[in-house]
């Protein structure tokens, strides 16, 4: 009788092992699980590629994302807040002047992701707020076709050689250029005199960074205002275009990433987040090809590095308070 019991109890055990006979063992419950909403103005197949490197580390987490530019993204966001329901848990959007409006409006939750000690305190919030997530620097994309007498400043655009040959994306859009337009009337050899002057010359002002891109990669124009990627990018598949950072410096923003506040699901964010952040996300973020905020993870070839960035330096508190004042004022100046 014992050694039949003994039998037995061997026989399920085995069974168990082999995965016959018995239940299906129990999925894991010590990691983030559940739905995580991330509202990013990020291009779709960049971000998917990201959370998809993200699920391979967190598999129990569904992500799913609203996507446009950031000033639609925002607009979605503080319609949400007027009502007290806000969708998002997460904020993948590109600059700090709108991550400090975020603050300010108190959409923004605390955290301190371990994953700091690697990031320069320069690119972060002074109360963890919000933290950038790469390095995207806006300058001068040519179609080399088109284009003989390069420019190597901001101030060369004014030049008459350059008219009806220059285009731009709309800081009523782009998250991206409305940070550039704070910057830029920041300057003293820029300002609402560059702007007037680039009128003077005819450029074309389009909805976003990807319609620049794509009208200077045709040859429709052969100098586009647009974030680095992208020409590095068309770069690469053949089209005849090269980047060039003006030598004034360069318009720079880091793509903050943040928690919403109040959200159900915070150990999902926060796992997001440091994934984002430590070495393994930013080196999904370098082979997707944004230059990585972290100094120990090298850029795509052909970029330059965090610390090899000139950034056009701004009060970012003015850009703050003026960001509407400004936006409206470009409107006036470019669909008068």
């Amino acid at each position: 009788m014992k050694w039949t019991k003994w039998a037995c109890g061997l026989v399920a055990a085995a069974m168990l092992a082999a995965g016959c006979g018995g239940p299906e063992p129990a999925a894991p419950t010590d990691g983030p699980q559940g739905e995580l909403v991330v509202y990013t103005s990020q291009p779709e197949k960049d971000v998917q590629q990201l959370i998809e490197a993200y699920n391979k580390v967190y598999p129990q987490v569904k992500v799913v994302t609203f996507r446009s530019g950031t000033e639609e993204v925002i607009s979605k966001v503080m319609a949400e807040k007027k009502v007290g329901a806000v969708q998002a848990d997460v904020l993948l959007v590109a600059d700090v002047s709108t991550f400090e409006g975020l603050k300010g409006e108190g959409l923004l939750a605390p955290y301190e992701s371990p994953e700091l000690k690697a990031i320069d305190a320069a690119y972060y919030d002074a109360e963890h707020m919000y933290v950038g997530t790469k390095a995207m620097a806006t300058g001068l994309m040519i179609n080399t076709e088109k284009i003989s007498d390069r420019p190597t400043r901001w101030t060369d655009l004014l030049s008459p050689t350059y008219a009806d040959q220059l285009v731009m994306p709309s800081p009523l859009y782009s998250g991206a250029a409305a940070y550039n337009l704070g910057v830029i009337l920041q300057q003293d050899t820029l300002g609402w005199g560059w702007y007037e002057g680039l009128k003077a010359n005819r450029i074309k002002v389009e909805k976003g960074n990807g319609a620049v891109q794509k009208a200077v990669q045709s040859g429709e124009k052969a100098v586009g205002i647009v974030v680095d990627y992208l020409a590095h990018r068309a770069k690469a598949a053949g089209a005849p275009v090269e980047f060039i950072y003006p030598q004034e410096g360069s318009l720079v923003i880091t793509e903050p990433i943040g928690i919403v506040a109040g959200t159900p699901h915070r150990k999902a964010a926060e796992s997001f987040v440091d994934f984002i952040l430590s070495k393994e996300g930013q080196e999904v973020t370098a082979r997707i090809g944004y230059t990585p905020i972290r100094k120990d993870v090298a850029p795509p070839q052909g970029y330059r590095s965090v610390e090899e960035l000139h950034a056009l330096p701004a009060d970012i508190g003015r850009m703050v308070r003026e960001r509407v004042a400004d936006k409206e004022a470009f409107a006036r100046l470019f669909q008068a």
